[in-house]
């Protein structure tokens, strides 16, 4: 009788957890009551914790969205004024020392254009990390999107005298949100762009299973070393090799959470000196 008034109670009491009900009865010595108040100041510290980190999360918001204003600004002024030093110079054909100012003009856009893709990284990844930017996959092709990611690819792999190849003739349908699937890819592709020697080749294809649909970014560069190959997928981690290259190592890791909340994941086939293969799956169903 004790046994089943007690599974009674524990079962009311859960249940009103979960509908927010919970009040706790007379309390008196017995084992059960004790439980109950044991349980209300769990459940209370369950809330607090619940409203700190949603107060938390707003913060987070606010802060990534003052600092993404803030700079934007500055940066922009920066770009327009070495652009406008820019044209004064070059009308300045018989200036003393003009060419050495025009090279010193090209460092300052440079580095202006390195300290702003660093802040929009800082700037995804924080708005990733703390949800304030939800990824929301929805049933398309995959072509429009590889067409699209292998055209703006295509300006930086011809300075660079590489060669983008888009395989994929397919018609494809996978579950993924476009503009945060994009950014993943784009960060796979300016990779495989970055590390690879001139005249090189990177092949862009889907490989179609039953249940994903695999996007293949493959390359013929520097490659990455077996013990490394499960680091570079963290936050800030940048290989010895690549430490002269632009970049500050958020890249791969946005590609994975962007994968992760996708109900996908990545994977990467790579030995040195004979090119990487990137693996981008996505949810079919």
């Amino acid at each position: 009788m004790f046994e089943n008034r007690t599974m009674r109670r524990l079962d009311q009491m859960l249940n009103e957890a979960l509908d927010g009900t919970f009040c706790e009865e007379n309390y008196d010595e017995t084992q059960l009551s004790k439980l109950e108040a044991r349980w209300k100041h769990f459940l209370g510290a369950s809330v607090l914790s619940a409203e700190n980190t949603k107060r938390e999360k707003e913060n987070v918001k606010s802060l990534v969205s003052d600092i993404s204003h803030q700079t934007k600004t500055p940066m922009t002024n920066i770009k327009l004024y070495a652009s406008l030093l820019e044209e004064s110079l070059e009308k300045e054909q018989h200036m003393e020392h003009r060419e050495e100012s025009l090279r010193l003009l090209g460092a300052i856009s440079g580095q202006a254009e390195k300290l702003e893709f660093l802040i929009q990284s800082l700037t995804k990844l924080s708005r990733l990390e703390s949800n304030v930017l939800e990824v929301a996959p929805g049933e398309q092709q995959i072509g429009p999107l590889l067409s699209e990611l292998c055209e703006e690819a295509g300006q930086k792999a011809e300075k660079r005298q590489v060669r983008i190849q888009n395989l994929y003739r397919g018609c494809g349908m996978a579950c993924y949100d476009r503009k945060w699937t994009r950014e993943a890819l784009g960060n796979i592709l300016d990779n495989a762009v970055k590390y690879s020697k001139p005249g090189g080749t990177i092949r862009v294809d889907v490989r179609e299973y039953e249940l994903y649909a695999a996007v293949s970014v493959e390359d013929d560069g520097i490659g990455i070393r077996e013990e490394e190959q499960a680091k570079i997928f963290g936050r800030f981690y940048r290989s010895e090799a690549v430490q002269q290259e632009d970049g500050v190592g958020i890249g791969l890791y946005l590609a994975r959470e962007i994968a992760k909340r996708q109900n996908g994941y990545i994977k990467v086939k790579s030995e040195p000196g004979a090119g990487s293969e990137f693996l981008f799956y996505l949810r079919r169903k």
